[in-house]
């Protein structure tokens, strides 16, 4: 019995050897293939160079560069994976709504700024034109097969404020605020989506006026905030939270003057403080001291927000995680990076020949 298994099971080996070295194998800096779409190293340098140029700082050690390559690759495994579900979907973001974006984000900046920081980070127009076109596209399609499938029930809302009540209890008046901030010198801890930082007062002028105009034209708030608000608040859209009266009393005047003077849901002028900085408030709520009530529609619309970021962020990972499943991946750089036990030199990462 074992010699006529031994047979086919040899065979069966063989053929599968003969398999893999038959396969047309991809070139030196192929570093990842998603369904058979490659990913260049080229593609994830300039992805490097750009976000070191943005953060500034010291040079990173051989170990943190190749960390953050891997870190960018996958990233762009899992774009274009979302990027080719949205094509299959005909989810695609069309040319005029890519123009669109792409000039919103170009208006901060002169022309001569505008080339100067292409030029530093190794991209291109049309690099950014397509990584636009990639975002629009993958947000279209998580709208569709994630956003749109949210519900949220009175009973949902009902459930979270019995087991939350306590949240709902002000202890003294308190204003719900969210802001976006541009300061005029650089800043390496700026985390908006752009990446866009306004770095001398002339700059910082021009994208406050470009905010003004965006506002003005119903651009919403928190897509602003998280696309050029340089402060960590950005990717909350500028959410504040809850600020109590006491803690507004010790901020800046011309800040507490700029929040006291609003009413719910209205925006500010710029508010210029003494460091050149700028900051644009937005009063989402104003509460008062005391138990606030189910019946109140802000406490509605707060728990149902709430509810809806936590099942939005949930499902999204699981939407990714069921799409890579089904993707044929193969990440070489990583692969490279595990054979050489991280020895790989940064400025020579390959893949082994056969996969």
């Amino acid at each position: 019995m074992l010699k006529k298994l031994a047979l086919p099971v040899a065979f069966a080996a063989c053929l599968m050897t003969l398999s893999c070295r038959s396969q047309q194998a991809p070139s030196r800096d192929t570093w990842a293939a998603v369904n058979g779409t490659e990913i260049h190293r080229a593609e994830v340098e300039k992805y490097y160079r750009s976000r070191q140029e943005s953060q500034g700082g010291a040079t990173p050690s051989h170990d943190e560069a190749l960390s953050l390559k891997l870190s960018i690759l996958d990233q762009l495994v899992n774009n274009e994976i979302l990027f080719q579900r949205a094509k299959a979907l005909n989810l695609l973001a069309s040319d005029g709504e890519v123009e669109n974006r792409f000039g919103q984000s170009k208006s901060s900046f002169t022309e001569d700024e505008f080339q100067k920081k292409l030029q530093a980070s190794g991209l291109t127009v049309d690099d950014l034109k397509n990584e636009i076109r990639r975002e629009l596209s993958i947000q279209k399609l998580l709208n569709r097969e994630v956003v749109a499938k949210i519900t949220i029930t009175d009973a949902d809302v009902a459930d979270f404020y019995g087991k939350n009540k306590a949240q709902f209890s002000v202890a003294e008046p308190e204003y719900h605020v969210a802001q976006i901030v541009v300061t005029p010198r650089p800043d390496i801890g700026v985390h908006n989506r752009k990446n866009d930082d306004a770095t001398t007062p002339d700059q910082a002028k021009r994208k406050v006026a470009m905010l003004e105009s965006q506002l003005a034209a119903g651009t919403d708030f928190s897509q602003l905030a998280m696309d050029y608000s340089e402060d960590s608040n950005a990717s909350n859209g500028g959410d504040l939270g809850f600020i109590p009266q006491s803690s507004l009393n010790q901020t800046d005047p011309e800040l507490k003057n700029a929040v006291l003077a609003l009413q719910p849901g209205q925006v500010s002028k710029p508010v210029m403080l003494k460091d050149g900085g700028y900051h644009i408030l937005k009063l989402i709520a104003r509460e008062q001291a005391g138990q606030r009530q189910l019946s109140d529609p802000q406490v509605q619309q707060s728990i149902r927000q709430s509810l809806q970021n936590r099942e939005e962020q949930l499902l999204r990972a699981a939407y990714l995680a069921v799409a890579r499943d089904q993707a044929h991946v193969v990440n070489y750089l990583a692969k490279e990076v595990v054979e050489s036990a991280g020895k790989l030199p940064a400025s020579d990462a390959s893949r082994p020949t056969n996969p």
